[in-house]
C-alpha cells in the first residue's frame, strides 16, 4: 500500500513531485460548467438558484424556502442533544478567544514636522460564509460554521450571512442552524455549490451580495470562488487536504498512523506523509496504517489516498526531516518528537503546527481555537490561516501642511519626472510656486 523511501533519492524526489503537483490543474469541463452556473445566477437571480437547487438538492424546493425562517432557527435548539450543545459552546468560546487576540488597531503619527500619517482599520460591511452540505446533510460540518463566522464577528462585521445546500426535503440539519446561531449568524440561505457562491458574489432578489466569501467546498465551490475573486474577497483557493508528520524514534506508531488516516479519509486526492529518521518507526507505522485503515468507515477513500499521494520517507537525521517538511510546506504539520518545542524554531513553512504526541490534528479542526481554514498545496510558503485580518480593511490617511510639502516637494517632483508623469510633478509645483509667491512652473 505504501512504500518506505529513503530521502534523498530519485524515487523519493519523484514521489514528492507527484504529491506537490496534485490538484493544481483545473479541469476544463468543470471550469466551463461552473462559468455557466455563475453566469446564470448573475443574469437570472433567484430563478437560477431555484432551478439548480431543484435539480441537484431538493426536487420540490420553492422560493419561499430560500431563507431559513425564524421558526426553523428556533426549532433547531430542541433537536440536538446536550453533549453536542456543550461541545459547541466550548469550541465557539475558545475559537472566539483566540481570534480576539488577532485584533489590530490603526495608528496616527506626526513625527515629521507638518505631517499627519496613519492607518484606519475597519471591517468590511458584509460577509458570506459557505458551509458544505456534508453527504446530503447527514454529516453537518458545524466546525466550518464556527471557523468562518466567528472571526468575522470578532472583526466587527455588521452583517454575516451563511449559505448551505438543503437536504432533499428542503430543510437544513439542525446542528448547522444551531452552530450558525451560536456563531452570530442571523441569516441562513438554502443554496449550495457554485450557484451559492455566485449568489453571494452578485446578489439575487433574496440573497444579498457580500464583500468577502469564506468557507470550504468541493471542486465546483472552489472554481466558483476562483471565478468571482476580485469581484469579492475570498479566503483561499483551497486544494485537497494534507498532513505531514515529522516523528523520531520516540513516537508511537499507532498515533502516527491514526493522524495520517485522519486526513487520508477526506478525499482520494488528500496527502498523508510521514518523515522520520527512524527506520524502525517507519516500518511500524506502515503496519499500523494497514491495520487501522481496514477498520475505517471510509476505508476505500483512505486507502486510495495513501496509494496515490501518501508516503513514508526515511531521512538521515531529524534536521533533514524538518527541512523536507519546510520544502513540502504542508497544511497540517505534526511534530511527534521528544522535544517538539526545540524544533519549532526551525519550521518556516506550515499552515499550522501541532506539537507533541497528544496534539492530533483533530484538536485544531474542532476545539483548540486557531482557525482550521489553512493554506494547502504548498501555499503555506506565502499564505496564512483564515483570520480576523481577512475581514478587515486598512485605509491610509495622509496630511501635509504647506511647510512639509515645501520641504519634500522637490524630491516628489524629481521622482515623478523620472517616471514621466508630468501631471503628477505639476500638481506639486503649483503648490510650491504658490507658497513662494511666484508663478507656477509648467
Amino acid at each position: 500500500m505504501l512504500k518506505i523511501l529513503n530521502y534523498p533519492s530519485r524515487a523519493a524526489e519523484a514521489r514528492v513531485r507527484r504529491i506537490s503537483l496534485r490538484g493544481r490543474q483545473w479541469p476544463k469541463k468543470e471550469l466551463a460548467a461552473v462559468n455557466r452556473m455563475v453566469g446564470q445566477v448573475r443574469r437570472r437571480g433567484d430563478e437560477a438558484l431555484l432551478a439548480y437547487t431543484r435539480r441537484f438538492d431538493a426536487p420540490g424546493f420553492t422560493r419561499e424556502e430560500l431563507r431559513v425562517s425564524t421558526r426553523e432557527m428556533a426549532a433547531a435548539a430542541a433537536a440536538v442533544d446536550r453533549p453536542f450543545l456543550r461541545a459547541l459552546r466550548r469550541a465557539a468560546a475558545q475559537i472566539e478567544d483566540f481570534h480576539r487576540r488577532q485584533l489590530r488597531t490603526g495608528f496616527i503619527t506626526a513625527e515629521r514636522p507638518g505631517t499627519v500619517l496613519g492607518q484606519i482599520v475597519r471591517p468590511v460591511d458584509r460577509v458570506g460564509v459557505y458551509v458544505p452540505g456534508g453527504r446530503g446533510g447527514k454529516t453537518p460540518l458545524v466546525s466550518s460554521v464556527l471557523m468562518g463566522a466567528i472571526p468575522a464577528r470578532v472583526a466587527g462585521v455588521a452583517r454575516i450571512v451563511m449559505v448551505t445546500p438543503p437536504m432533499a426535503d428542503g430543510t437544513i440539519n439542525p446542528h448547522l442552524l444551531l452552530a450558525a446561531k451560536t456563531a452570530g449568524v442571523e441569516e441562513v440561505y438554502k443554496v449550495g455549490s457554485a450557484w451559492g457562491i455566485a449568489a453571494l458574489a452578485f446578489g439575487t432578489e433574496t440573497v444579498p451580495n457580500v464583500d468577502v466569501i469564506v468557507g470550504p467546498g468541493n471542486l465546483y465551490v472552489t472554481l466558483a470562488k476562483k471565478i468571482v475573486a476580485g469581484t469579492v474577497g475570498i479566503d483561499i483557493i483551497a486544494g485537497p487536504s494534507e498532513i505531514l508528520v515529522v516523528a523520531d524514534a520516540s513516537a508511537d506508531p499507532e498515533f502516527v498512523a491514526a493522524d495520517m488516516l485522519s486526513q487520508a479519509e477526506h478525499d482520494p486526492l488528500a496527502s498523508a506523509l510521514l518523515v522520520t529518521p527512524s527506520g524502525a518507526l517507519a516500518a511500524a507505522a506502515r503496519t499500523a496504517l494497514v491495520r487501522q485503515a481496514a477498520a475505517l468507515a471510509r476505508a476505500e477513500i483512505a486507502l486510495e489516498s495513501l496509494r496515490r499521494f501518501g508516503a513514508i520517507f526515511v531521512t538521515q537525521s531529524l534536521a533533514a526531516a524538518i527541512e523536507l517538511a519546510n520544502r513540502v510546506a504542508p497544511e497540517h504539520l505534526e511534530l511527534q518528537v521528544r522535544d517538539p518545542f526545540a524544533c519549532l524554531g526551525s519550521i518556516r513553512n506550515a499552515g499550522a503546527v501541532f506539537l507533541g504526541a497528544y496534539t492530533p490534528e483533530a484538536v485544531g479542526d474542532y476545539m483548540a481555537g486557531p482557525n482550521h481554514v489553512l493554506p494547502t498545496a504548498g501555499t503555506a510558503r506565502f499564505a496564512s490561516a483564515l483570520s480576523v485580518d481577512h475581514f478587515l480593511k486598512r485605509t491610509s490617511i495622509l496630511h501635509y501642511a504647506a511647510d512639509a510639502l515645501h520641504r519634500e516637494g522637490p524630491d516628489i517632483v524629481r521622482l515623478a519626472e523620472v517616471e514621466g508623469l508630468t501631471a503628477h510633478a505639476r500638481s506639486v509645483r503649483l503648490r510650491l510656486a504658490g507658497q513662494d509667491g511666484g508663478e507656477p512652473a509648467v
